[in-house]
C-alpha cells in the first residue's frame, strides 16, 4: 500500500492522484473522459487532414499542460487526465496524419502509449489518466474488432483514398454492408461487451475506474455518430 511505503521509496506527490476520491470526483473523470474521447472527432480529425504536422506537435502542449497541472493540488485530477490524453493523441496524429490508408496498423499504432501506461501503472502514477488511456485503447480494439468481423476496411480504404465529395457514397456502400441480421446481430454482441464493461466499472468507487468507463462508454457515443454520418451522406 502507498500508505506503508517509506520516504525513501514514496513516489512524488504530483505524480500521485488520489483515487478513492468523492462521488463528485469520480463523475467528474467519467465526463471528462467522455469529452476527451469526443475531442478527436469534432477537432483533431478535421485538424489532422488539413495540417498533420499541427496536430502531431501538439501533443507536447496537453502534455507539458498536464505537468502543469499536476503541481496544482486541486487541478490534479486534470493534469492526470491531460497526460493520458496525450498518448491517444499522440497516436491519432500519426495514424490520421500519415497512415490512415492502411487500416492493418490502426490498433497498433493506437497502442503507442501502451508501453509508458504499463511503466506508470507498475510505479502506481498516474494512474486516472492511464486507465483513460486503457478504456479508449479498448474501445478502439472493439471498433476495428467489427470493422474486421464485417468486412467493412475495404471500404475504410476507399474513404481515406476518394476525395471528400465522393465520400458520401462510399459510406452508403458501407451501411449497406451493415443492413443484414448477421451484421446487425455482431454489433449487438460487442455493443454488450462495451455496456457491460462500463457498467461494471462505474461500480467501483475508484476514480480511475470511472475515468476507464467514460472513455469505454463515449465508444458508443462515437461510433453513433459516424454511423449517423452515414446514414445522412
Amino acid at each position: 500500500m502507498l500508505s506503508e511505503t517509506t520516504p525513501q521509496t514514496r513516489l512524488p506527490e504530483p505524480l500521485i492522484v488520489d483515487s478513492d476520491g468523492p462521488q463528485a470526483h469520480r463523475l467528474l473523470a467519467l465526463l471528462a473522459a467522455v469529452f476527451l474521447v469526443s475531442v478527436p472527432v469534432f477537432i483533431q480529425a478535421p485538424l489532422v487532414r488539413l495540417q498533420p504536422w499541427v496536430s502531431l506537435l501538439t501533443t507536447p502542449v496537453w502534455l507539458l499542460s498536464g505537468v502543469a497541472l499536476l503541481r496544482q493540488p486541486s487541478l490534479r485530477l486534470w493534469g492526470d487526465l491531460a497526460i493520458g490524453f496525450s498518448w491517444t493523441w499522440l497516436a491519432g496524429s500519426l495514424y490520421w496524419g500519415w497512415l490512415r490508408e492502411n487500416p492493418y496498423v490502426h490498433l497498433p499504432v493506437e497502442a503507442i502509449g501502451l508501453p509508458i501506461v504499463i511503466v506508470l501503472l507498475s510505479q502506481n502514477r498516474l494512474i486516472v489518466g492511464s486507465y483513460f488511456y486503457l478504456g479508449s485503447l479498448l474501445g478502439t480494439a472493439i471498433t476495428d474488432l467489427y470493422f474486421y468481423w464485417v468486412d467493412l476496411i475495404p471500404y475504410w480504404r476507399q474513404m481515406m483514398q476518394v476525395a471528400p465529395t465522393d465520400a458520401g457514397a462510399v459510406l452508403q456502400a458501407a451501411l449497406l454492408q451493415l443492413e443484414n441480421p448477421i451484421a446487425i446481430t455482431r454489433a449487438t454482441i460487442l455493443l454488450g461487451i462495451l455496456v457491460c464493461v462500463g457498467g461494471w466499472s462505474i461500480k467501483s468507487n475508484k476514480t480511475h475506474w470511472w475515468a476507464f468507463a467514460g472513455a469505454v462508454l463515449s465508444t458508443i457515443l462515437v461510433d453513433a455518430l459516424f454511423l449517423l454520418a452515414a446514414t445522412l451522406a
